[in-house]
Order: C-alpha cells, then structure tokens, then sequence
C-alpha cells in the first residue's frame, strides 16, 4: 500500500483520515508470469496499480497477430478504461510478462472514494490526462514517425522496459518486425 501512497503523494498528498478511507477499498494481488489480469470478452473490473512486476495490454488481430497497446511497469496504471466505465466486455488483454504485485480498485470502491476523498478525484484526473497524452503521442508517432524514431521515443517512455522486454514484444509495440528492431539497435549501437 505505501507504493500507492507514494504515488499519490508525487500528484497530491492525502492525509491521515483519506488513507484510513482509502484502507480497505484497494485489494493487493501476486500474479504469476503470463497470468491475464484481464481476457477479450469480460468486463474490466479494476483499475491496477503495479507495484512490482511488469504487464502489456494488446489486442490480436483476425490472423492472430498480438498488437501491443501499453506496458505498465512500477509505479503505473493499466486498465480498459472503455471498458471499464462502460460496462462494455473488452476487446483487449492484460498479461503480467513478469510475476508480479499489484493493487486493484474496483469501480464501486473508485466511486466511493471520489465521493469520500475529493483529492482522488483530481489525482485520477490527472493519471487519466497523462495516459491520454501518451496515447496522442503514440497515435501522432505512428503517422510520422520512422521506425527508429517510435524506438527512441519508446525508450524515453520506458527507460527501465528495454532490457527486460523481448524484441518480439517491443517490435510489436512498434508495430515492427523483432528483425527490423534488431536491426535499429545495431544500427543505434554504430552511431
């Protein structure tokens, strides 16, 4: 718990009576490597808080191919957010690609502590405009950038992520092949 209550601290600091609130609404979860925290076709339940570990959200296209939306390492958030405030099933996966800890807040628990911690409100807006900031970001990248480029960025983006993470999925993140990755790293390395 005390990750999280770090986290927030970096947006907004809760004092004593919020934390008491928030005790009790945030369930703490060990999840084992390639364990899906979320499944195409069911509703996402939660927000997760990583506390330790690392997860990729992606979908799989019609010939079967993953395609890698985000990586959420220490320290960040992962959800369907579409689907989780519509109540709609998703159409993404979350997988943990390491064993991992987490901290998940289920929506009647989020709803509570907007209701009862007015700073939460304002953290999870501002968690919410970073996400979608990275997401404009990637959208814009993906129209004009070069390969080698969307590599760079994602190394700004994931500094901890490169050596840990397969080329298989990075290049999928990309939306590369791991070959054409190899060959912009050893490409990066003669510069």
């Amino acid at each position: 718990m005390q990750a999280l209550i770090d986290h927030f601290k970096q947006i907004l600091p809760l004092d004593d009576d919020e934390l008491a609130l928030l005790d009790g609404r945030v369930n703490a979860r060990k999840i084992k490597r390639k364990q899906m925290i979320l499944q195409e076709g069911f509703v996402c339940k939660h927000y997760t808080f990583v506390v330790e570990g690392c997860f990729k959200m992606y979908g799989v296209d019609d010939k079967g191919y993953e395609h890698n939306i985000q990586f959420a390492a220490e320290g960040d958030w992962i959800a369907d957010i579409g689907s989780f405030h519509s109540k709609k099933p998703s159409k993404l996966f979350i997988e943990a690609i390491e064993p991992a800890e987490i901290l998940q807040i289920e929506i009647k628990d989020l709803y509570f502590l907007y209701n009862n911690i007015a700073k939460l409100n304002r953290i999870f807006k501002v968690i919410i405009e970073n996400k979608f900031v990275e997401l404009q970001n990637r959208v814009l990248q993906n129209f004009s950038s070069t390969a080698e480029q969307r590599y760079l960025s994602f190394l700004e983006q994931y500094p901890n992520l490169a050596n840990r993470l397969p080329n298989t999925q990075i290049a999928s993140y990309l939306g590369i092949t791991p070959e054409f990755l190899s060959k912009i790293r050893k490409d990066l390395m003669k510069k």
